[in-house]
């Protein structure tokens, strides 16, 4: 007869913020952005941005008119 190991849990007994140390630790293995990356990816989103809602509003704009001119048949 084969006996099975059971594998050992390893029980740590650690303190209730201990993940806090655990957190700092892996923001410090972050690649962080340097202030110029940050700064031009910062501008780009927001012209994005700027882009998308003239549009979304000149769709809104448009969608408004025809159905105020085809369904209310006025101007």
């Amino acid at each position: 007869m084969t006996k099975k190991i059971q594998p050992q849990t390893i029980t740590k007994k650690r303190s209730r913020f201990a993940f806090i140390g655990d957190i700092i630790g892996e923001l410090r293995k972050v690649n962080w952005p340097s202030r110029r990356d940050t700064v031009r990816l910062t501008i780009m989103v927001l012209i994005v941005c700027l882009v998308v809602g003239i549009f979304l509003g000149a769709l809104d704009y448009g969608f408004s008119e025809l159905v105020a001119r085809v369904l209310l048949g006025g101007g």
